[in-house]
């Protein structure tokens, strides 16, 4: 049977983190309601094109994914189950801000069948977190992962910026020993990528005095730190605007690598993307042919126009196919 994966993009968030650019909205409960209808449908009418296809991998991403209710991801997720050939071994991965998630929470999700947890660390240091934006500290943080592990979840990655504004060597050193005791699956390391409409760079100014020390020694001793745990590089890609001529390189253990994030580099499998902004990628030939099929970014038009694009990306799918 041919494979695909899915992406669910969730646009919300409590507020925009100051080095993002990515699109996000306020989530009131009424939108997040509406939104979740809409998805569902989408969910339903897409899976009509993929009859023959079982899904492998499942990534929830945003946005913050994890500011639904828990219940409103199992419905997601549910809906997937019923309409597309999930398999069972299949990889479910959620971004999750750990402001935004309680033991509760996890718990739903874990019951949902959410099996890889994607947490936004980014930094040990509450500093950091502040001038980055972030809505959790380093205590909540823990608190979060702590619960994770007490409940199952045996497949965590961590996130993390190097290259923060007044962030030293040292304090990436601190960082990164944390990290190793708390023993996590595998880490994203990004290097501080500042977007146009990021506020690090609409209010630079506020930050004009603080250096960027983005480097390759820092670079050098986060690889070095995920060796030392007994992880390996499998994937990376450059971010345009990257403070530095640096990567983003993702780390793991033996059999816990992210398996969304390879099948999307190497593009050789279909990526259906379902949500505001959802950009579905088909591969044809074995990578030697690839189409796109966008939905509308802003929340609202996605929810007023869910059944124009559903026709729309239905007529794509049949001319291509």
């Amino acid at each position: 049977m041919k494979t695909l994966s899915v992406y669910i993009h969730i646009p919300f968030c409590v507020h925009k983190c100051n080095y993002c650019d990515f699109l996000s909205a306020p989530a009131t409960e009424a939108a997040r309601k509406q939104y979740v209808e809409a998805l569902k449908r989408e969910i339903m009418q897409e899976s009509l094109q993929y009859k023959e296809y079982s899904v492998d991998t499942v990534f929830f991403g945003g946005g913050t994914p994890s500011i639904l209710k828990g219940e409103e991801i199992a419905e997601c997720m549910e809906t997937l189950r019923q309409y597309y050939q999930v398999s069972p071994d299949a990889e479910v991965t959620l971004e999750m801000n750990p402001g935004t998630a309680d033991r509760n929470k996890l718990q739903i999700l874990k019951k949902a069948g959410i099996n890889r947890l994607s947490l936004g660390l980014q930094s040990t240091e509450d500093s950091l977190l502040r001038i980055l934006g972030r809505i959790h500290t380093y205590e909540e943080f823990l608190q979060v992962y702590q619960d994770a592990r007490e409940l199952g979840f045996d497949n965590i990655n961590m996130d993390l910026i190097v290259g923060l504004p007044g962030e030293d060597i040292h304090m990436v050193e601190r960082t990164l020993e944390q990290i190793r005791e708390l023993a996590p699956d595998s880490i994203t390391v990004h290097s501080l990528a500042v977007k146009r409409a990021a506020r690090l760079n609409i209010f630079k100014e506020k930050y004009q005095e603080m250096s960027f020390e983005n480097n390759q020694e820092i670079m050098d001793l986060t690889m070095k730190t995920a060796y030392e745990m007994g992880m390996g590089p499998y994937y990376l890609y450059r971010q345009k605007n990257m403070k530095g001529n640096f990567e983003n390189v993702g780390y793991a253990k033996v059999d816990k690598a992210g398996i969304y994030n390879i099948l999307i580099m190497e593009e050789k499998q279909p990526i259906i993307a379902l949500g505001a902004g959802g950009s579905s990628k088909l591969v044809f030939d074995h990578g030697r042919r690839i189409e796109r099929a966008e939905n509308v970014k802003d929340v609202t038009n996605y929810i007023s126009r869910i059944d124009e694009m559903i026709e729309r990306k239905r007529a794509g799918i049949q001319k291509w196919l």
